[in-house]
């Protein structure tokens, strides 16, 4: 067995030989897909021979078991294709000989999930439970206690079905408004409830003390609920480790992420147009469109699309501070763990796991829906003096890779 050292060579954590990591799709598609591929290769700079399940999709990177990856399944399109959509999220079909071929071969000691629902399913979960096989979950959002995954009803927060009510997807049609999709959604949770779900997990990994709380209050064990911040891959870290966080900053604030409704995009941009400081907006989404045609007069809003890595690091580290006025759950944003490794602090709402990434000394929070507290805590960014060196040494630290894969194996894996 494998045993990883901390930092300062003392205590010796023993570390599983084989990691299956499971996702849906096998491709940076998403912060779950991200998520699961920096854990692949951290898990395998140290050591652990490390493999990968998920569906065959034509984006998906070369993979040892490419040949027994899930066949591709399409909720468009006619009632053959949705039909074997529907299959797919009880768990039926050939996901189910194609994963024990896998387990089969591969002899894990650990089954680590991530996004599993719809396109692949929980039953993977349950027939690596079966053979006795220790199965970890990391979720990326809230799709165990809500069928629509967000927690969204007519824009805002919503714990229906937190308590087992599951049919309220129905009721509300909250699967694009559509009654069949969320008859579907209402299927899937039904098959897959909190007691099977508990039964064929060991842990589920929650990247935020807010996430753990609503698992909790949703009914899940709390033994098996465990809380582990995202951590950034090391070729950002590093691009964050050489930027000088301390230099001095250029007199704007700027948004990294999606442009849709639950972002707060719409209040931010309405507050902003009223303000005097310049707003850099970089990213895209549903509301990019109308947005830069109600704004394309306002000087002080510069909308930038989607920028790489490199650039998102160039604008963070050059800002005062950055924003984000979610109006949803948010669990674990990158874009705030970004801000804050490159020195900037951030305002943000108070909603979700937000707050927890941000204290007095690194950003200010504000309450959601209240466009009169997002235009104050962005007067008060603007105008305190923050210590950009300092948010930068302490952000670097809490996402480490190291710091992730120490708790992962002590605590997580428990090998």
């Amino acid at each position: 067995m494998l045993r990883y050292y901390n930092d300062n060579n003392k205590q010796m954590m023993p570390m599983a030989k084989r990691v299956l990591l499971v996702n849906k799709f096998y491709y940076a598609r998403g912060g779950d897909c991200v998520v699961a591929l920096n854990t692949e290769t951290l898990l395998r700079e140290n050591g652990v021979e490390a493999q990968v399940f998920a569906m065959e999709y034509p984006q998906n990177l070369p993979a040892h078991y490419q040949d027994q990856f899930a066949s591709r399944v399409n909720f468009g399109g006619g009632l053959r294709n949705q039909w074997q959509a529907l299959q797919r999220t009880l768990g039926k079909g050939d996901v189910r000989d194609r994963f024990e071929a896998v387990l089969d071969d591969f002899k894990p000691d650990v089954v680590h999930l991530h996004n599993i629902h719809s396109y692949l399913s929980p039953v993977v979960g349950e027939l690596a439970h079966k053979r006795g096989i220790r199965v970890v979950w990391t979720l990326h959002d809230y799709k165990l206690l809500c069928p629509r995954y967000d927690c969204l009803l007519g824009g805002k927060p919503c714990e229906k079905c937190f308590k087992g009510a599951k049919f309220n997807v129905v009721a509300h049609k909250c699967m694009k408004e559509s009654l069949p999709a969320s008859g579907v959604a209402w299927l899937e949770a039904k098959k897959w409830n909190r007691r099977r779900l508990e039964r064929n997990t060991d842990v589920f990994v929650c990247p935020s003390e807010f996430m753990a709380s609503k698992m909790i209050a949703g009914g899940f064990d709390p033994a098996k609920v465990k809380v582990l911040n995202n951590f950034l891959d090391p070729v950002k870290l590093k691009q964050y480790q050489e930027l000088d966080s301390g230099a001095p900053r250029e007199d704007y604030y700027c948004f990294v992420g999606r442009l849709s409704p639950e972002k707060g995009i719409e209040d931010l941009l309405e507050v902003a147009s009223r303000l005097p400081y310049p707003l850099k907006v970089a990213g895209s989404g549903t509301l990019e469109p109308a947005m830069r045609i109600k704004y394309a007069d306002c000087s002080n809003i510069e909308f930038l699309g989607i920028l790489d890595a490199p650039d998102v690091a160039d604008l963070l580290a050059h800002a005062r501070f950055s924003i984000m006025p979610s109006q949803c759950y948010d669990n674990n944003p990158l874009s705030v763990v970004e801000s804050l490794c490159a020195g900037t602090p951030v305002a943000g709402s108070q909603i979700g796991g937000i707050p927890e990434l941000i204290d007095s000394s690194n950003g200010i929070v504000f309450q959601p829906f209240d466009r009169e507290t997002l235009s104050t805590a962005i007067t008060m960014a603007m105008s305190r003096d923050w210590d950009h060196a300092a948010i930068a040494r302490q952000a670097l630290q809490r996402f480490n890779p190291e710091t992730h894969l120490q708790a992962l194996v002590s605590d997580i894996y428990s090998f």
